[in-house]
């Protein structure tokens, strides 16, 4: 397929260099700036046909297929009103709006239309997320109680991020749509976020918007998503995930320390990661950013999705339910209570909390806890069903 990717900045050169590489057969033909020189500079570096300034005109090239979104926040909305337009199947990056109720007015448009509409959320497809996701769905680790995602760094590239009313806020809208996303992947898509406590503070930067803020999502059948994000993080960017369930856990470092350590002694390395601070010392390279980022698993399922006529991992529809949780979050670092979620559109299960799962051990105790002693016995720890009655056992075998 054909691409016309509206972005020339630093996401822009990621999705380049993953369409480009490893033989893909879908291909960027076109790229829009708002500034021609820097779209004529992107296009001679991937080897464009074409480079326009002109975004009505990128999306609306006969040969255009898909419109692939790589601008600042607040254009979202204005290319996805151009490319609904056009009828043209759309491919948005994170966040998909800066607000909830900007994101529900693209869901809506491309619905109407009957377009094609993926959210590009790449940390849900990085191959450690996606095999933690099967592993959770097969029940490996039984029901899932708690996850954490952590995303931290010294902060983003460009200058709108940094404008509150550009970019929607600061690391929680930044950051966490990445947190929140995958632990609605972890616990349940179907499962409706119910309310959001979150602490957000502006430590370091002279900015509007908070550079720090850690969040507790909680869902209908219980289960807790737990989001630390920052831009005052120094010492490169720091990707890690964790489940816990009620038969297992898992435990996940993406980015900052994945087996790859690299001493240098000059100034010679050159480009280490992405929001690495240094070039010499000791360094922490990644051996393949696009690959450990998700994007070649992402475009995967994006283009299949078109081709099969079938809804991709990430929606359009995601993308509005993050945004929501996002805005109760922000709501809640102001308010200092428990922010409701506001959902116009649930298309989940309507379901209460879950109740607790009570291992039984005989008839007349629960089972709390077993273990292995030192000594090669095993103790027990139980609870007598008819007086409450907390007791501990040792016995040779179980």
């Amino acid at each position: 397929m054909k691409i016309a990717l509206l972005g020339a900045g630093f996401i822009a050169r990621f999705y380049a260099t993953t369409l480009h590489s490893q033989r893909r057969k879908d291909h960027i033909h076109l790229v829009y700036s708002r500034k021609r020189s820097t779209a004529q500079q992107f296009a001679g570096d991937f080897n464009l046909q074409h480079s326009t300034d002109d975004m009505e005109a990128a999306i609306n090239h006969p040969d255009t297929e898909v419109v692939l979104i790589a601008l600042p926040n607040h254009l979202h909305l204005t290319a996805v009103k151009l490319a609904v337009k056009a009828g043209k199947s759309i491919l948005c990056t994170k966040p998909l709006g800066r607000t909830a109720e900007e994101a529900k007015t693209m869901l809506d448009l491309v619905e109407k239309k009957g377009v094609f509409a993926g959210y590009l959320e790449d940390l849900c497809y990085t191959p450690k997320i996606l095999k933690s996701i099967k592993a959770v769905s097969s029940g490996a680790i039984g029901r899932v109680l708690w996850t954490k995602s952590r995303e931290a760094h010294p902060g983003p590239h460009s200058d709108w991020f940094w404008n509150k009313e550009l970019s929607g806020g600061g690391a929680i809208i930044d950051l966490a749509c990445h947190c929140v996303e995958i632990g609605r992947n972890l616990i349940g898509k179907n499962i409706r976020p119910l309310e959001v406590m979150c602490w957000a503070g502006t430590q370091v930067h002279p900015i509007e918007a908070e550079d720090h803020a850690i969040g507790l999502v909680k869902y209908a059948n219980g289960a807790i998503g737990q989001f630390e994000v920052s831009w005052t993080f120094r010492g490169g960017m720091d990707l890690r995930d964790e489940v816990m369930g009620t038969e297992g856990s898992i435990w996940l470092n993406s980015f900052l320390r994945t087996g790859f350590e690299m001493y240098v002694a000059g100034n010679k390395q050159g480009y280490v990661a992405e929001k690495a601070e240094q070039q010499s010392g000791w360094l922490f390279p990644v051996g393949d950013e696009a690959h450990e980022l998700g994007y070649p698993h992402m475009f995967t399922d994006m283009f299949d999705a078109i081709e099969e006529n079938r809804l991709p991992q990430e929606t359009f529809y995601d993308g509005y339910v993050v945004n929501a949780i996002l805005d109760a979050a922000l709501l809640s670092a102001n308010s200092r209570k428990w922010e409701p979620v506001k959902l116009e559109d649930w298309r989940g299960i309507h379901q209460q909390e879950t109740e607790m799962e009570i291992a039984t051990y005989d008839d007349h105790y629960f089972l709390i806890k077993k273990e292995m002693l030192p000594n090669g016995t095993h103790k027990l720890i139980l609870k007598d069903k008819q007086s409450g009655a907390i007791i501990q056992k040792e016995i040779t075998a179980i």
